[in-house]
């Protein structure tokens, strides 16, 4: 399985968007700052996440949720 998550920063108006096999190891490194495309926007909160049985599969919806349309998608969920 993989999973597909978006993350909003709790200091910015920021909504990052991506893909892992073990979503608890990748929020601690959004949140450590172990992410350099994050780091200044720390710390995060989840606020979607979506399993998805392939890779393939993920990254469509990675891209899709990274579209315009997507991103309006998430930001109702704020």
């Amino acid at each position: 399985m993989i999973i597909v998550y978006a993350i909003l920063s709790q200091v910015k108006d920021y909504i990052y968007v991506g893909m892992t096999n073990d979503l608890t190891r990748r929020l601690h490194e959004h949140n450590s700052g172990q992410n350099r495309s994050t780091k200044a926007y720390k710390p995060f909160e989840l606020i979607y996440k979506e399993e998805l049985e392939d890779r393939i599969s993920a990254r469509k919806r990675e891209k899709y949720l990274k579209s315009g349309v997507g991103k309006e998608f998430l930001k109702k969920l704020k």
